[in-house]
């Protein structure tokens, strides 16, 4: 396996998040009234920071923070409202939370008020290439020159050619749109999108031949793998979303043993203890009688 590249964003509030040295866990904060798995929840934002307290406790080394559900089906928001809605969340947890945060939005006028707010990584769920705002996203990255995670996406489930190689294109154009907007190469975390323009099949295929997906042009970048509670699970299983647990931590450890450096999870507890056992297993943390 190729070596991994090692990062250290330094962020102005003082925070520090190193990618690449073990595996990284994401903790999910949705701060929507209808997200697949736990609309409702945290739509408070005395909820919501007591979960992002109760994450950081039980393990998170970041937060992700969206206001838009994007489970098929679900309504989209202006960046108007995705914005009148996130950024009270945002302007109350930011402050407190000790561990970096992440913003999930493909809206560039969002991302800019979210940094405005504190943030500190831009999470774009249309790999910088969402056709209402062609290029904006990239702008943004390029401006702050904060981390960008690049996730593939696409409309409909239907490939005209290998799944990883249509992956493969997609990155190509993303990291394209990202160079001719100033962003950096160290700045690009990849998502190869689990649940996101996929049916159950591709993602499994995409399971199996993750490690393929690491390497784009010749370039090794760190990668975000998020396959929490997804319906790829449900599908293959048959269970209900609050008993996919187990099955989303085996799909993150074989993740991890393909080379992600990060997974993005809902059930930060247990999900942290599979990975640390993982990075002790692949030599990534070295074990000390």
């Amino acid at each position: 396996m190729e070596k991994r590249p090692v990062y250290t964003y330094r962020f102005k509030d003082g925070k520090e998040l190193t990618i690449g040295r073990r595996t990284l866990v994401m903790g999910i904060l949705n701060v929507t009234p209808d997200s697949f798995s736990d609309g409702g929840k945290f739509d408070t934002i005395e909820k919501a920071r007591a979960h992002m307290r109760e994450m950081v406790a039980d393990g998170a080394d970041l937060i992700d923070i969206g206001a838009e559900s994007t489970r098929p089906g679900s309504a989209s928001l202006t960046p108007e409202q995705e914005q009148e809605r996130l950024l009270p969340f945002l302007e109350a947890i930011v402050p407190e939370c000790p561990v970096p945060i992440s913003v999930d939005t493909y809206h560039a006028e969002t991302a800019r008020a979210a940094v405005k707010a504190g943030v500190h990584i831009l999470n774009d769920i249309w790999g910088l290439q969402y056709e209402g705002e062609p290029r904006e996203m990239a702008r943004v990255a390029a401006e702050t020159g904060l981390p960008v995670i690049v996730m593939h996406n696409q409309h409909g489930k239907e490939y005209d050619e290998d799944v990883i190689d249509a992956m493969q294109h997609f990155f190509h154009r993303s990291l394209e749109i990202a160079r001719e907007a100033g962003v950096r190469q160290e700045q690009i975390i990849l998502d190869p999108g689990i649940g996101f323009g996929k049916d159950t099949a591709a993602n499994l295929l995409v399971q199996r031949r993750l490690a393929e997906l690491l390497t784009v042009d010749g370039v090794r970048y760190p990668m975000l793998f998020a396959s929490s509670r997804k319906r790829f699970i449900a599908d293959t299983l048959g269970l209900p979303v609050d008993e996919r647990m187990e099955a989303t931590g085996a799909t993150c450890v074989l993740a991890i043993a393909a080379g992600a450096d990060m997974v993005r999870v809902h059930d930060v507890k247990p999900i942290a203890r599979m990975c640390r056992m993982a990075d002790f297993i692949l030599g990534c943390e070295k074990y000390e009688a």
